[in-house]
């Protein structure tokens, strides 16, 4: 086997490790609420209304996956959404995280 050959299939290897990383970058990220003793069920689920425009029903079953389980996943998307969506969430006194969906 050449070099010219060996230095081809390196750059092959590389270029389809980049394909997986950037892959994998691009997985989508979830917004995780955290139960608290501090904030009431209501308020709770008054905050995915009016931040997220869920509806009462939507916002009261991920508010009482909060209050049942602990943590519910409450926001998908791209790194920057999450991040965003968390910071709002910080914002109105929930506990909140990103993660990678794989994570989750």
């Amino acid at each position: 086997m050449s070099i010219s050959t060996l230095t081809e299939q390196i750059r092959e290897l590389e270029q389809e490790t980049s394909a997986v990383e950037e892959a994998s970058e691009d997985l989508p990220w979830a917004v995780v609420v955290w139960d608290d003793p501090i904030n009431t069920m209501d308020y709770v689920s008054y905050v995915f209304q009016s931040y997220f425009g869920y509806s009462a029903q939507y916002a009261e079953s991920l508010m009482l996956q909060v209050h049942t389980t602990g943590k519910a996943v409450v926001s998908r998307g791209p790194r920057e959404k999450a991040e965003t969506d968390m910071m709002a969430m910080h914002s109105f006194g929930l506990q909140a995280t990103v993660r990678k969906e794989s994570d989750v």
